[in-house]
């Protein structure tokens, strides 16, 4: 195409043209133009506003603009723009001590990177060569990334079009912790935590099992939150094995759930924890890859055989600290509790209004709002399957109707994702669930009465 026949397409249509949208059919792509965005809104190229209730990917936990951060990034810019991950920098080691601060205890060495693919990528490696063992346990429903290794431990469909040869072998699924839909078909409480119980049943019926892999409370496969016997459960398990537990906490940390991370709801110490999106608030690429000193000093004497170009830095480094004081100096986890409790009125009044909502959970300001053709059944109105095969989902067609108001969220099958950044007032959010209530009415008109 020509020079001149380009400048004539929209940013958008450039965009759709000759840049790939991830996990979609390319067909139709038509991609919102976004020019600006500041506190918990953002802006298209029109001049009309959304509120952001997913923090665009479950990751701008400071909202857009926050200017410590930004302020900090333009400092390390004319600072120091780029070291290679082989020196030491003054801001690699104020992250590492502010991180020894408000990581769970027992996590004292560090690998960085740039997403959360890459830092589950480190900590399956990690597993593999400190333990000598290869066998990953993950669980379906559940997302780890997209690369080799990482998309091997995802349960889900996104999964599916890499098989068999474009992911690792050694991967195998356990029962996702799902109350509302149990995999194994029991209620808690009377069921003695069946499905954490399976995951010995699988380890002991294997051999080289050198990890399992999960989200604490799964992101966006639906806000699984574990009951409170789960994960100690599964602490013990690992523990009475020789199996490390690695905790996924890419969305589920910095403040998202009410807590640093997760883990913390039930005073777990994992023995690798990875993280991404809200240790920066998402303003530059950021995974972290954390780990006990005792797999840290195995590699004492022997080859730590993981690396890249970007890890270590300095601009991926900048902001995370800022973040984590941001977080800290306003109060922002106390807030994501405050609001979350609020949150969870407005949202637990819909399922009251609305027969379409089968079920409302969450935890902090981590919310999933799923929804069914029949309350009693819990019968979905999409399946994965749909979603791969590219059939219209009745969710998105909801979303879509949500834009139109001035709200984004995101939908994925039969859910909605509701994580809105930490600083959202309670103005937003009952703007937010108003337009929600308006558009349910397209899923109560859907119902299989």
């Amino acid at each position: 195409m020509s020079e001149k026949k380009t400048n004539q397409l929209s940013v958008s249509e450039i965009t759709a043209k000759y840049t790939y949208g991830t996990w979609r059919y390319q067909k139709n792509w038509t991609p919102l133009h976004v020019v600006d965005a500041e506190g918990c809104y953002f802006t298209d190229s029109s001049g009309k506003k959304y509120l952001d209730l997913s923090s665009q990917l479950m990751c701008v936990s400071l909202g857009h603009k926050n200017q410590a951060v930004i302020k900090a990034i333009e400092e390390q810019a004319n600072k120091l723009a780029y070291a290679a991950p082989g020196f030491a920098t003054e801001v690699r080691a104020e992250l590492s001590k502010l991180l020894l601060e408000v990581l769970p205890k027992g996590l004292e060495k560090f690998y960085f990177s740039t997403s959360g693919t890459e830092a589950n990528e480190a900590a399956i490696k990690i597993a593999r060569m400190y333990t000598g063992k290869y066998k990953i346990i993950s669980r379906y429903n559940s997302y780890h990334g997209s690369t080799a290794a990482s998309i091997a431990a995802t349960g889900d469909p996104r999964r599916w079009a890499v098989e068999p040869s474009g992911k690792i072998d050694g991967v195998i699924f356990a029962p996702e912790c799902n109350c509302y839909r149990c995999p194994l078909n029991h209620s808690y409480p009377g069921c003695e935590i069946a499905c954490v119980n399976y995951i010995e049943h699988m380890i002991k019926n294997e051999s080289n099992v050198a990890a399992i892999i999960l989200e604490p409370v799964v992101g966006t496969n639906g806000i699984l939150i574990p009951p409170k016997e789960y994960m100690p459960r599964l602490r013990k398990i690992c523990d009475d094995n020789n199996v490390l537990l690695i905790a996924d906490e890419v969305m589920s940390g910095w403040g998202r759930t009410g807590k640093w991370f997760a883990v913390d709801h039930w005073n777990v110490q994992p023995d690798i924890l990875t993280t991404a999106k809200g240790i920066t608030s998402a303003y530059v690429p950021l995974g972290l890859t954390a780990t006990t000193m005792k797999i840290a000093d195995y590699f004492n004497d022997h080859y730590f055989a993981h690396g890249h170009t970007y890890e270590a830095h300095p601009l991926t480094l900048a902001p995370a600290i800022a973040a984590i004081n941001e977080l800290r100096n306003k109060k922002l986890i106390d807030r994501a509790v405050e609001m979350g409790d609020y949150l969870n009125k407005k949202l637990m009044a819909l399922k009251t209004k609305h027969l379409s909502v089968g079920d409302v959970r969450g935890i902090g300001l981590f919310y999933a709002v799923e929804l069914v053709k029949n309350q009693t059944t819990k019968e979905p109105f999409n399946t994965k399957e749909d979603k791969v095969s590219g059939k219209p989902l009745l969710v998105d067609k909801i979303s879509a109707e949500m834009m139109k108001r001035g709200v984004y969220v995101q939908a994925w099958v039969s859910h909605f994702v509701i994580a809105p950044p930490l600083i959202i007032t309670k103005e937003e959010i009952d703007f937010a669930v108003e337009k929600f209530d308006e558009c349910l009415s397209i899923a109560d008109d859907a119902l299989d009465i």
